[in-house]
């Protein structure tokens, strides 16, 4: 009887060892084959940055507030002159190196007007490149921007927070 008992146990462990085998195998399988789709193809962090630059000489100011996801830029600049007319409108390029290679589309004396304006990235200050300008209709690019000179405006880096209100007509 004790044999008996004994044989029982063990068909009945091997069995249920057999079951748990089985389960877990297919329990793995099961996982692996699982695909997880995200709802949206958003990511979890913007990979944008932004920066803000502003330059004040006398009673004249630049604003430059830019963003850069992966080397292409957008942003808005404005010039608010003193006893010159202004100009505010938004810039679009690309960054090659320490380069930002911008179109600036603005708005002055109610006239839309394209601009073409580089800047070098320098000790956390941009510098305008100067150089010799040629016109197109309401366009205006450099004639030859390898000869351009880094020695325009120098707008220092400064705090982005609240710089929005520097955009706003007054």
């Amino acid at each position: 009887m004790k044999n008996f008992f004994l044989s029982a146990f063990i068909v009945l462990s091997a069995v249920s060892c057999e079951k748990k085998s089985n389960e877990t195998v297919i329990t793995e399988a099961t996982a692996d084959s699982t695909v997880v789709v995200p709802e949206s193809n958003e990511p979890l962090e913007s990979s944008t940055l932004q920066t803000c630059y502003m330059e004040v000489a006398g009673k004249d100011t630049l604003f430059v507030s830019l963003d850069d996801n992966l080397g292409t830029i957008t942003g808005k600049m404005r010039y608010k002159n003193f006893e010159k007319d202004s100009s505010i409108g938004d810039v679009m390029g690309t960054q090659n190196g320490d380069t930002l290679k911008l179109s600036y589309t603005f708005e002055a004396e109610g006239t839309t007007s394209d601009r073409e304006i580089y800047f070098l990235r320098k000790d956390g200050n941009l510098i305008e490149g100067i150089g010799e300008h040629k016109t197109e209709g309401n366009r205006d690019f450099y004639a030859n921007p390898a000869q351009l000179k880094y020695e325009g405006h120098t707008l220092k880096s400064v705090d982005c927070t609240d710089f929005e209100k520097n955009f706003k007509s007054k």
